[in-house]
């Protein structure tokens, strides 16, 4: 009852943040054969352990499900697991969820399905989401965080990757509409502070971060996609197979 309660709560977060977002810019697409790329796929655990695990947990994922990235229990003990030492617990976060409220104003939801609760709301789907939202950073002081999101207007969670991305600030057009100057995003970004990688490098380090959320919604996909490829195949041949069998029962039938 309280898994249900805390995913259900997970979700209303979720839903008003896309409520936030609508009527954003677009989102930029996400390069889908990371998802086939267990490098990749290896490099966004990583990530997601060391940024991510420190507030938001993924309660419905076990740390022994990352042997079907290539892991091996070692490297699972070794490098990506630090609040338990059990390979076979869920991967919850050690942080206090009073603490987080009283901090954060609301508990970090829970993002085990987080790539899957995302509704696309007609601009692409969850990953794509993701994968724009943790690029659509900028420093706001006005906000207790001190940032903002172009995104996700107003959010809660600070950039948590700044130190990869370094600083930028949106860049905005004015617009007139009904009588009234509007700044309007140009969809482009202007660097203020450098960051510890390049722009390319930030965006496929988010690449990789957004293809293990996305796998960690659904491990078995890949398996299933190839599975079906194969069961197609299957029917294929065997319709062919009963064709020729039929027509070769019949031939002498008048």
């Amino acid at each position: 009852m309280k898994k249900l309660l805390a995913c259900l709560i997970a979700l209303l977060a979720l839903a008003s943040g896309a409520h936030a977002s609508e009527g954003g810019p677009a989102w930029d697409q996400f390069p889908a054969e990371k998802l086939n790329e267990m490098a990749a796929l290896q490099n966004g655990a990583k990530l997601f352990v060391n940024y991510c695990l420190n507030c938001h947990s993924a309660s419905y994922m076990r740390y022994n499900r990352l042997r079907d990235i290539g892991l091996t229990e070692d490297q699972i003990k070794g490098n990506l697991m630090f609040a338990t030492d059990k390979v076979g617990d869920v991967m919850k976060v050690a942080m206090d969820p009073k603490l987080a409220k009283d901090w954060f104003g609301a508990v970090p939801p829970d993002l085990t399905l987080v790539a899957r609760s995302r509704a696309a709301q007609g601009k692409g789907t969850g990953a794509d989401y993701l994968y724009t939202y943790l690029r659509s950073y900028y420093r706001d002081d006005t906000k207790a965080t001190g940032w903002n999101n172009m995104v996700f207007p107003s959010v809660g969670m600070p950039h948590v990757l700044w130190q990869l991305q370094g600083e930028r600030r949106p860049v905005f057009q004015s617009h007139e509409a009904h009588g009234h100057e509007t700044p309007v995003f140009t969809g482009q970004w202007e660097q203020v502070k450098p960051g510890a990688l390049s722009q390319a490098a930030y965006d496929n380090e988010v690449a990789d971060l957004v293809a293990f959320l996305q796998w960690m919604g659904e491990p078995g996909q890949s398996a299933r996609i190839r599975l079906g490829a194969w069961v197609l195949i299957f029917l294929g041949l065997f319709i062919v197979v009963t064709w020729r069998l039929n027509a070769a029962y019949w031939k002498d039938v008048n």
